[in-house]
């Protein structure tokens, strides 16, 4: 089997035949609206009464779909189905479960507009970012299945005279997998496959804003013949099963992606050992960021700009990638800070379904609460240079927003908002620049902008966050060529589409033989 590896090609929508075939997937997927959706255990589909009502955040009475919401009962039940099929799954061939993601990924790019469109009304994705995101979740299933393949025989380890020693990887157990909503195909399918190609048996529960787009996925796995009960699908409140889940001495590791809130509060619940449980709880974690632009002064200004407004307001600022800051030389502040203002000023805000539309929604109503909040602390913090407005009347829209001479302690440039604003700060020097950009408690993701060399180098050494990017923006990690995670209080550093990220769904087994 040939190992290359190439990620998958965005769209085009310049080109009218693309367009055209994403008109009609929307319009497919605009026909399909309202179903009901059942959760899955053991390959069993469960009707329950209460259920998770997932709606179009661009239009909020529209209902994208109704969702079967597990309870403490059902999570149960499906925590003892994966338990026995682990048994089973684990003996499988590792290349025969790398086939099964070899064939999600191909039935996904067959439908790839259709897997968008469900993007766009679900989780109001523009066009270009839905198109990423199903993107983003094909390399994942691509390369986490020649990943295994690479590491289905061990690693070598040094043998000697009448001695045999083998270093092999064996999977965990059972893991809960809690996804966002902000990549619910990408990231809810790259750290779902990535437990289970590993031999694992997993318990998806998706973000309640975005649980159709899972239920779509959990369907093709079931087509490319994944077996039942290795993936069971149980939306539910986190409160009530996710906690419940973190806690059960069943579990074997936790694979979480969100808020740093959420993230401290389940690294602390799986720590504690339960009655039953005999093994330390294995937690991954990517908990978020607030990512900082920063811009020399003998930089490329128009470049510097560009990068700064479309790593702020892709996907209205809902990435943990996102920069929400910008560091700014104080001899270029001004001309940077007039540029970014005008390209700003030129997005369109409204329905993602409309192509030209550059933002959408922010996701529901208590983000868009929490936005227009940091946008009235930042119009006391700073100055407003444009932006500002919000309107919630039918979906959740913000303007692109970008707050002027901030000082680099204030909460909007130290609390990650997940929206679509941006501070901007001036910075004396260079060595002002990477204090400023060091000074939260994240360390996600980065950029610098900048023609020297001395200070690319000094920031590749100095800047600590787990991707760094120089001339060009602090979003956009490509599976494979820039291994995704970040430092601090941005979680474990578990590199998401990277070389070793399979390792933290096993562990390591020696075996010795004497000849």
């Amino acid at each position: 089997m040939v190992l290359s590896y190439k990620h998958e090609q965005l769209t085009d929508f310049t080109n009218l035949e693309n367009k055209k075939a994403f008109e009609e997937a929307l319009q497919v997927v605009n026909s399909q609206l309202g179903q009901d959706y059942p959760l899955v255990i053991g390959g069993e589909r469960i009707t329950t009464d209460e259920k998770i009502i997932s709606k179009n955040p661009a239009n909020k009475e529209e209902i994208i779909g109704t969702v079967s919401k597990a309870n403490k009962d059902l999570a149960e039940k499906a925590m003892q189905t994966a338990v026995a099929t682990f048994e089973t799954w684990k003996k499988w061939d590792p290349e025969a479960r790398a086939n099964i993601l070899f064939r999600a990924a191909a039935m996904i790019r067959r439908r790839k507009h259709e897997f968008s469109s469900y993007l766009v009304k679900e989780a109001g994705k523009p066009w270009k970012e839905a198109d990423a995101d199903t993107a983003e979740a094909i390399d994942f299933l691509e390369y986490y299945a020649r990943q295994m393949i690479k590491l289905k025989d061990g690693v070598p380890v040094e043998s000697r005279e009448g001695e045999i020693n083998k270093f092999n990887y064996i999977p965990l157990g059972v893991g809960v997998i809690i996804s966002p909503f902000n990549f619910p195909l990408a990231i809810m399918a790259g750290t779902t496959v990535a437990a289970i190609v590993a031999g694992n048996t997993v318990l998806l529960k998706p973000s309640n804003n975005t649980p159709v787009v899972a239920a779509k996925f959990v369907e093709v796995m079931e087509e490319a013949g994944l077996p039942k009960g290795v993936l069971n699908y149980i939306p539910g409140s986190g409160a009530e099963v996710g906690d419940y889940l973190v806690d059960h001495p069943k579990t074997r590791f936790v694979s979480f992606t969100g808020s740093r809130e959420v993230g401290c509060r389940i690294y602390e619940r799986a720590a504690k050992v339960h009655p039953g449980q005999i093994w330390l709880k294995r937690v991954i974690a990517e908990m978020g960021g607030k990512d900082t632009v920063v811009v020399d002064k003998d930089a490329d200004l128009d470049l510097a700009a560009s990068s700064i407004v479309y790593s702020a307001f892709g996907f209205s600022g809902q990435k943990c990638s996102a920069g929400s800051r910008a560091v700014i030389h104080e001899d270029v502040y001004n001309e940077v800070l007039e540029k970014a203002v005008a390209l700003t000023k030129t997005l369109t805000v409204g329905n993602p379904e409309d192509v030209n539309n550059y933002m959408g929604p922010v996701i529901d109503q208590a983000a868009y609460n929490k936005i227009m909040k940091y946008i009235g602390i930042g119009k006391e913090e700073g100055k407003l240079m444009c932006g500002g407005e919000g309107d919630d009347s039918k979906g959740y829209f913000i303007q692109p927003t970008i707050i002027a001479d901030v000082d680099e302690k204030a909460r909007l440039m130290q609390e990650e908002i997940f929206g679509p604003v941006v501070a901007f700060c001036k910075a004396r020097d260079f060595d002002h620049m990477m204090e400023i950009a060091n000074n939260t408690e994240y360390g996600l993701t980065g950029a610098l902008l900048s023609n020297n060399r001395e200070h690319i180098e000094r920031a590749r050494a100095e800047f600590h966050v787990g991707n760094l990017y120089f001339n060009r923006g602090c979003t956009a990690a490509i599976v494979g060529y820039q291994p995704f995670g970040g430092f601090n209080m941005s979680g474990t550093d578990s590199k998401a589409g990277g070389p070793d990220y399979l390792i933290l769904h096993m562990q390591a087994k020696t075996t010795g033989e004497l000849l």
